[in-house]
């Protein structure tokens, strides 16, 4: 067997225009991957945000009627600050999201609308890491992971959900890579040293959910977060901060 700990990370392919980043809540790809838009927008890449719900249930204190506009806005103002200016929501509800076929038709929609090369989404997989005690994922990361990746290959049949040509989203087979940030086996990585101040930044747009989180400082919290979380990887990337992904080609 392969110890792929062992093994250095890729750099992250470079030779595309479009990516779309798929999840499930708010401030997903801030814990992930902002580091990362922030370096591809700065290249001049467009990158566009599909989130399957508003997080309308990730605060406790707050109503989902309340919550929902709230973070919505706090995800716009997130996402610009990496360069990000397209936001779109799928209105899935926030903590009980479905896998299922109008989950895939819904991604595979985007996915024809925005025409990626490169498709992100975040860990599938049942925990956080692989090793003993590693924390269990959530159902919503889950389903929207699994489902991105499979309508990754829907959207480029017209056989499939052909109710979307109908609607005038012709078939896309341009994806030539789906991404999966925080996978406990990655593969690739970018160098978050340039970006990292910005994703910082990004994450606290995200101002209420981290108030709601912890009772620590949300600056410092932010910073000690994102500061650890890409200096975990840099000893199989050359020393450098990373953001890491697991890279699936098609």
């Amino acid at each position: 067997m392969i110890d792929t700990d062992a093994m250095d990370l890729l750099e992250m392919p470079g030779d595309w225009r479009r990516a779309l980043c798929v999840v499930a809540h708010p401030d997903d790809l801030e814990y992930g991957c902002a580091a990362a838009v922030a370096a591809w927008t700065d290249e001049g890449k467009e990158v566009a945000y599909v989130l399957a719900t508003r997080g309308e249930a990730g605060i406790d204190t707050l109503a989902p009627d309340v919550c929902g506009p709230l973070r919505e806005r706090e995800q716009r103002d997130s996402a610009a600050v990496v360069g990000v200016e397209t936001v779109e929501f799928l209105d899935h509800r926030d903590g009980v999201i479905e896998y299922g076929l109008g989950l895939r038709r819904d991604v595979a929609a985007a996915i024809r609308r925005h025409r990626p090369e490169l498709v992100i989404t975040l860990n599938h997989r049942d925990t956080w890491g692989g090793g003993p005690g590693a924390p269990w994922n959530t159902p919503d990361h889950l389903a929207v992971g699994r489902a991105t990746l499979d309508a990754a290959a829907d959207a480029g049949n017209r056989w499939i959900f052909p109710e979307l040509t109908e609607e005038g989203l012709e078939p896309w087979n341009g994806v030539r890579w789906v991404a999966v940030a925080a996978s406990g086996t990655p593969t690739h990585a970018v160098d978050a040293g340039p970006g990292l101040d910005r994703a910082i930044r990004s994450l606290l747009c995200h101002r209420a959910y981290i108030e709601a989180l912890t009772d620590e400082d949300p600056e410092e919290y932010v910073r000690t977060f994102l500061t650890t979380a890409t200096s975990r990887a840099s000893d199989r990337f050359g020393g450098r901060p990373a953001v890491t992904f697991e890279l699936f080609g098609r």
